[in-house]
């Protein structure tokens, strides 16, 4: 059995290792490092791919996170509404603005913002929430949108992990995941289902005024050289990050596809286990069926329960399999976001799930040999324990 990867970028890139180099020497041919022509085919190509009008890169998902607030025009005060169980980047770009970040609970199934805490937490001074596609399915857009009519307030999208992943609403209508709310960021670190070979991130939006808002932020506030129209940054995916992602792209569908028939067998093997929670999905199906797409399992999550997380996760270590604890701190309690506003009565989801979630490698490259070895040795151990 070859050695098992938390994320096999090796074995991926050897698939694609002559397009990605001629790719990638064309750029270095060419000179055009920043902003050259693999960055504008890399953006129309996504564009085509989302069905979305305006892709707007930039250098890495916080970034991406950051500007789309830039562009709403949110002001220092203005409160924003995001899961507390989630990355850290999240709530840390609310921070750096100087918004109010509203920390709520999530689902428990899911993992995903809790549309209830979101209704609670919602007052005159609230200007945008964040839901993330924690994991990599939707959040509960269609409730969230609503909310965002009902009460005048944006919706931005962290869909960092949740790329290619759709949505199906009431109505039985499919939306990619990043197309539905008023903007949204996404990453492309090496590890996400479509990333790149270092930083990199985008932002979507249908808006035409906040994406040429947000075409000027991310370059310095310049649409014209020298001429500063609006307050920017230096935020720009350059042009060998975007000759890998344009290499990558067409392969998107099939690493998705490969990441579910890798949960699907991870869910079999675990399927009744009383100490084993699987993943589960918006539609029911718990990523079992063939035909399911709102989930493309940037992660695959268990949850432990009448067992010790923290102790079969050195087990694996022991047995050189790797695994990751996303997260282990909520981040109500992270040091840097602390506030007096919060109790631990409104966090019980999120404070019962970093004491049982574990997740386990899932990559396009996991074969039968290796996920049979996972999944007998994490069953072995929680029997035991």
């Amino acid at each position: 059995m070859k050695k098992i990867q938390m994320v096999d970028l090796k074995g991926q890139y050897a698939d694609i290792k002559s397009v990605v180099n001629d790719s990638i020497q064309e750029v270095i041919e060419n000179t055009t490092f920043i902003n050259g022509p693999k960055v504008h085919e890399f953006q129309k190509n996504l564009e085509t791919y989302l069905g979305i009008k305006h892709v707007i890169p930039c250098a890495n998902g916080t970034d991406a996170l950051q500007i789309a607030m830039m562009g709403l025009g949110l002001k220092p005060g203005d409160e924003v509404i995001t899961a507390d169980f989630t990355f850290a980047a999240t709530v840390e770009v609310i921070a750096l603005l100087n918004l109010t970040p509203v920390l709520v609970d999530v689902d428990p199934d899911t993992f995903n913002i809790d549309i209830e805490a979101v209704k609670k937490a919602i007052t005159p001074k609230t200007k945008a929430i964040v839901p993330v596609h924690l994991f990599g399915q939707c959040a509960n857009m269609e409730a969230l949108m609503a909310l965002a009519k009902a009460h005048d307030i944006y919706i931005i999208e962290d869909n960092a992990q949740g790329i290619g992943a759709k949505y199906t609403n009431s109505k039985g209508e499919k939306a990619m995941s990043g197309t539905i709310g008023h903007v949204a960021s996404t990453s492309f670190f090496p590890s996400k289902n479509l990333g790149c070979y270092g930083d990199g991130g985008a932002i979507f939006t249908n808006d035409d005024d906040l994406a040429h808002k947000l075409r000027g932020i991310v370059n310095h506030g310049m649409y014209e050289r020298y001429h500063h129209d609006v307050v920017g940054v230096n935020s720009r995916l350059d042009s060998i990050q975007a000759a890998v992602l344009d290499a990558k792209l067409p392969h998107l569908d099939h690493y998705n596809n490969a990441r579910r028939s890798a949960a699907r067998k991870y869910n079999k093997a675990f399927t009744n286990h009383p100490k084993i929670t699987t993943p589960k999905t918006v539609n029911g199906c718990e990523g079992i069926c063939d035909t399911c797409d709102c989930h493309v399992f940037h992660q695959y999550t268990l949850k432990i329960e009448h067992s010790n997380r923290d102790a079969l996760a050195k087990h694996l270590n022991e047995k050189e399999i790797p695994c990751g604890v996303y997260y282990p701190i909520p981040l109500h309690k992270q040091k840097a976001y602390i506030d007096s506003r919060y109790q631990e009565a409104h966090f019980k989801v999120t404070n019962q799930l970093v004491q049982e979630v574990i997740s386990l490698p899932m990559h396009t490259e996991l074969d039968d040999e290796q996920i049979e070895f996972i999944t007998k040795t994490v069953i072995d151990f929680v029997d035991k324990k």
